[in-house]
């Protein structure tokens, strides 16, 4: 199952939840089929709790009506979480990005955070914040929390996983490598751009052997695989679990491969009118446009 958000173009109002169907040229409008709403926004994500489960019957059985379905030229596809509870991300997470950065692979998944309010969606612009001349690019497959996990051991992590997206964990790196610590760089507005759909784990069984790229304006600059992980999704929720709980709805970036602005000769930095597209195999693309 793909889960998206979005909004009607022909009508305004609240964002809605909704499937991608088939090609995924139809979207099933959630709201349209009868189902109690969630108590909170993020409990649409939670696999132990009525409403999802109740969503991925109907899916499952194809039990809606056809006034439900509109297609996708209809919407503006939005971030798959309008607000994410955490967004924690993981550096040097690329065996080949390590080396591309001269420095050694880490010993245990090295952590930072982008605030969720820096979220935004597919065709949204990222926003060049004016004090900053060196805003990068980093490609990258984030998985999205399902089940609440505390102290969780690592074959039991995948369990816990709702699904993947493509997460774009844009840096300011003046900022970034000025500061003692990383929040300013990686958090400014519109910095994470994510989508297009949450592609649900039953349909993606597998995220350690994806191609992942990154195209700027129509030139490949990052192209790896999944299998350069460092640290793969049930190591690192396990890591995070054990020093904190994570919830339904929270957002962990696996970290990006190599071929990232900074560390090109010469560097390679975003300027107003780019185009930038996330590619991942199985999981789709992410595609936003620069603004100074």
């Amino acid at each position: 199952m793909k889960i998206v958000r979005f909004s009607p173009l022909q009508r305004s109002g609240a964002s809605r939840l909704g499937i991608l169907l088939g090609d995924g040229a139809k979207v099933l409008d959630v709201g349209e089929c009868g189902l109690k709403p969630p108590a909170a926004p993020n409990d649409a994500y939670d696999l132990d709790g009525s409403y999802l489960r109740e969503l991925l019957a109907l899916v499952s059985r194809g039990a809606y009506r056809s006034y439900a379905v509109i297609d996708r030229a209809q919407v503006r596809l939005l971030a798959p979480i309008e607000r994410p509870g955490k967004v924690i991300c993981v550096g040097l997470n690329y065996r080949d990005h390590a080396a591309e950065s001269k420095l050694p692979v880490p010993e245990q998944p090295v952590i930072f955070t982008k605030f969720p309010s820096c979220v935004i969606g597919p065709d949204e612009e990222i926003v060049l914040p004016p004090d900053s001349q060196k805003v990068d690019y980093e490609a990258e497959l984030a998985f999205v929390v399902g089940r609440r996990a505390s102290q969780i051991d690592v074959e039991d992590a995948l369990d816990h996983v709702l699904g993947y997206t493509c997460v774009n964990d844009v840096s300011a790196r003046d900022f970034q490598f000025q500061d003692v610590q990383w929040t300013r760089g990686k958090s400014c507005d519109t910095f994470c751009p994510m989508g297009e759909a949450i592609v649900t784990t039953d349909e993606l069984r597998d995220p350690h052997n994806l191609r992942i790229r990154l195209h700027l304006n129509g030139a490949t600059l990052q192209d790896s695989r999944t299998d350069q992980l460092v640290f793969g999704v049930p190591q690192i929720l396990s890591f995070l679990s054990r020093s904190f709980t994570l919830e339904p709805g929270d957002v962990i970036a696996t970290g990006t491969p190599p071929g990232v602005g900074f560390a090109r000769k010469p560097p390679v930095f975003l300027k107003g009118g780019d185009e930038v597209i996330v590619e991942i195999e199985g999981v789709g693309r992410l595609r936003n446009t620069v603004r100074a």
